[in-house]
């Protein structure tokens, strides 16, 4: 088994989840000699995410918790809804005809699908089924689907290697909706997968946008898929925390309040 070592609390927390996504269950023994750290080390590691209501704790291991409400799409459309349709709107006057774009699974980057019907020439990269569903009326939008599983939660597809195709195209912008933002923490998820593939498409894009509404600041998930400083903008509404929003002004973010 490949060791992996020197890795901080919280990235090693990262792996874990990783793994169990993948395996389904893990052991204390097995991660100990996996990650060169004592037993007691990854018991403190799954009691950490176990009050995180993300495992269940297993007699010599770790089993996935049952599935957050949070993760549903359907549940999370519900809520904060004028706020995300202003967000929507907002995010809409940064598309331009012509541009390729990267928009996630989240119910805020849904609901900037839904004001880019009558864009032409636009190419929107995702992997979000219900957003490529959204744009079946579109005839001037090209819709570019990454592979993986499908994730029945979010309604998307879910796999690293997934991500191959998106190398082909210049992204101009990728908005991303999240769990929360915070300082040092960044954009952050509950679903360690979610956040994996993320990190990777931040990496791709030229502008990076995070969509969110007052309630996501200062909330920490337990994954991070993009730093502070790799913002580039920030589209929320009015009620969001004047301290936190200053911050990452402070850190050259452009924040735009709706």
């Amino acid at each position: 088994m490949e060791q992996i070592s020197e890795l901080y609390p919280t990235e090693r927390q990262e792996r874990i989840l990783s793994l169990l996504n993948q395996n389904g269950r893990v052991s204390v023994t097995e991660l100990s000699q996996m990650f060169n750290v004592s037993e007691v080390t990854i018991r403190t590691d799954l009691q950490a995410l176990a009050a995180q209501d993300l495992i269940v704790r297993t007699h010599g291991g770790a089993v996935p918790a049952p599935r957050s409400p949070e993760l549903s799409l359907v549940l999370r459309r519900q809520k904060q809804v004028e706020e995300k349709k202003r967000i929507g709107a907002a995010a809409s006057g940064l598309v331009s005809n012509g541009d390729a774009i990267f928009l996630d699974a989240s119910s805020t980057a849904l609901a900037l699908a839904h004001h880019l019907r009558k864009h032409r020439d636009l190419t929107i990269l995702t992997h979000s089924l219900v957003v490529a569903q959204s744009m079946l009326d579109a005839p001037g939008v090209t819709v570019v689907m990454t592979g993986g599983v499908v994730q029945r939660d979010t309604i998307s597809l879910l796999a690293p290697d997934g991500l191959a195709i998106l190398k082909k195209y210049n992204i101009k912008s990728g908005f991303f909706g999240a769990h929360g933002l915070s300082f040092p923490e960044g954009l952050t998820d509950v679903s360690a997968g979610e956040a994996e593939v993320k990190r990777e498409v931040v990496s791709m894009c030229r502008q990076v946008v995070a969509l969110i509404d007052a309630s996501k600041w200062g909330r920490v998930g337990p994954a991070s898929f993009a730093r502070p400083e790799e913002l580039h903008i920030v589209i929320t509404d009015g009620q969001s925390p004047t301290a936190l929003v200053e911050q990452a002004r402070s850190l050259g973010t452009q924040v735009i309040q709706i």
